[in-house]
């Protein structure tokens, strides 16, 4: 069974403190926008391995794609 964008929003949202997160996919290839403090002084690939960690095993079991916009609070107001 495919998750549906709703569970990957739950998943994001039960690891990272988000103050904005969307997610839009078809159960096997997902878009996601996500507004974080964490990611804070990162660089993109630091702030997708967190994202990545955040979702562990599932990326490997559950998830086939997700794209991600990755940005910190003052970013997403811009």
């Amino acid at each position: 069974m495919f998750p549906t964008p709703e569970q990957i929003k739950t998943y994001i949202a039960a690891g990272l403190e988000c103050s904005h997160l969307e997610v839009e996919g078809d159960g096997q290839h997902f878009n996601a926008v996500i507004v974080s403090g964490a990611f804070a002084g990162k660089r993109l690939i630091q702030r997708h391995q967190i994202v990545y960690a955040v979702l562990g095993d599932r990326m490997r079991e559950e998830i086939h794609a997700l794209s991600m916009k990755t940005l910190t609070p003052e970013e997403f107001a811009k």
